[in-house]
């Protein structure tokens, strides 16, 4: 079982770090005052097919909030604290 475990808490430790690594893209992107970049569309583009399966169907649940000009993503919030909840109690199997 501990194997088990701990197989599946390094499934979620490397989509942790997708979801991390979309997220500081996304900001790239978002704060970036030149034309995109090549290599940032396609990190997004990986980084978002790796993670949006996952947070989309919580997103038709649990939509953005606007705020002004500017948008929260309670989804992706939810699946990161999620993902990291299920990890520990992977890692303690």
């Amino acid at each position: 079982m501990a194997l088990i475990g701990a197989l599946i808490g390094w499934v979620l430790t490397l989509f942790i770090l997708a979801l991390l690594v979309r997220m500081v893209l996304d900001w790239i992107q978002m704060l970036s005052t030149s034309p995109s970049a090549e290599w940032l569309s396609k990190g997004r583009n990986i980084a978002h097919r790796c993670t949006e399966p996952v947070i989309a169907p919580v997103r038709r649940i649990l939509p953005p909030i606007r705020a002004g000009g500017m948008s929260i993503d309670l989804a992706y919030t939810l699946v990161f604290i999620a993902a990291i909840i299920l990890r520990t109690i992977a890692f303690s199997l």
